[in-house]
């Protein structure tokens, strides 16, 4: 019998749903050195939060979120709200002595990220952990690719081509959401996905972008006030209008500190485009490429081989040997999106029961961070190249 991991989760919208899933069946697919029990699940409306504690398998639910940090039967608290909120409830909790796992981007501000950072830091010397919910870094294609890399497979790095495209946004009725509010989201299409292909890139390279130049712009400048769904990705609009404070869409090149050449696309007005996270990297002895609209798949060159049968390669990362693949079925059986979270959820616990530091850290994502800021100082600056703080 393994010790139980009480789990406190605050939010319960999209990333809460997608996270309880997790929550629920890594124990079940992944040997774990702790039992992660459900415990209570925090939200702001009591019966809403009632109805998602039923729905989704927590035991309780609370309006308080504060109340969890003075429970003993509380170890981890995992943040699934908007970014205006994640370093109070971050903060807070690392000071309480749990466990955090939060949700992407770090924060709002770079500030925020830093005070963090700094809080992890001073629970890391009492055996708390961290850790920021970069969730495509589990997808077994990608850590593939992580891996080959590593090893040298293609070689010294020339070109990163990133990309994050979306189409949820074409409508111009769209409800004004939070996600489209500065004040709660941070950003736009930036912070929200471009944070994903800022972290892969720097994941897959094990390198940090130098500098950036950047446009961002804003496609549809008002919508509807939401009524309806707060998950904001979904509901309806009413009659009145309010002004849309972040980007829609987000551009920019950038040097990595290896010298690598870098450019990224993060839109929400991509027709067509559903959910096509995909990178592509080049290097002096191949390249791989990788779409997560085809999230099994990756596609490998090696410039080595002989020319007359040269060219990419499909690689279905479902094998038992390849990373995470080898848990769940037999090969060639995919794995989806939520697959990805539980992989996050099963390394986060590890690292707990194991007591060793869990991946990304609060500091890795404060390194994205960084970089948010620095494409927003470009853009605001008609693209003046903009170095990237350490």
């Amino acid at each position: 019998m393994t010790t139980p991991l009480g789990i406190a989760m605050v939010g319960h919208a999209f990333m809460g749903r997608t996270h309880s899933h997790a929550w629920r069946n890594a124990p079940a697919v992944f040997d774990l050195p702790r039992d992660p029990r459900m415990v209570v699940v925090a939200g702001r409306d009591a019966e809403r939060t009632e109805a998602a504690a039923s729905r989704l398998g927590w035991a309780e639910s609370t309006t308080d979120w504060r109340s969890v940090l003075d429970r003993d039967d509380i170890d981890v608290v995992d943040i699934c709200t908007p970014g205006d909120s994640h370093a109070e409830i971050a903060i807070a909790a690392l000071e309480a002595g749990k466990h955090v796992l939060c949700e992407k981007p770090l924060a709002n501000s770079v500030a925020e990220a830093e005070a963090m950072v700094e809080a992890a830091e001073k629970a890391h010397v009492d055996g708390v952990r961290s850790m920021v919910a970069f969730n495509y870094r589990r997808v077994p294609a990608l850590a593939l690719a992580r891996q080959m890399i590593a090893q040298g497979a293609v070689g010294e790095i020339h070109h990163v081509r990133a990309r994050y495209l979306q189409d949820w946004l074409l409508d111009p009725e769209f409800p004004l959401a939070w996600r489209l509010q500065k004040e709660h989201a941070g950003s736009g299409a930036l912070g929200d996905i471009g944070a994903h292909i800022i972290d892969a890139t720097q994941f897959l390279l094990g390198d940090r972008v130098a500098g950036v130049s950047a446009l961002l712009h804003t496609f549809v400048t008002e919508r509807p006030l939401p009524s309806g769904s707060d998950d904001g990705l979904s509901g309806t609009g009413g009659d009145e209008y309010g002004d849309v404070t972040v980007d829609d869409a987000a551009l920019f090149i950038g040097r990595m500190r290896s010298g690598a050449l870098a450019s990224f696309e993060a839109t929400r007005f991509a027709a067509g485009a559903k959910n096509d996270m995909g990178i592509e990297l080049y290097g002096s002895k191949g390249g791989l490429k990788f779409s997560f609209e085809a999230m099994n798949e990756l596609w490998v060159h090696d410039a080595t081989a002989d020319p007359a049968t040269g060219g990419f390669t499909r690689v279905l990362a479902t094998e038992g040997a390849d990373p995470y693949s080898g848990s769940w079925y037999p090969p060639g059986h995919v794995l989806g999106y939520d697959h990805t979270f539980v992989h996050e959820i099963a390394d986060f616990v590890r690292a707990i029961g194991d007591e060793t530091d869990p991946t990304p850290s609060f500091a890795d994502a404060l390194s994205v961070q960084r970089v948010l800021a620095a494409v927003e100082d470009s853009a605001a600056a008609d693209g003046c190249w903009q170095e990237v703080a350490e």
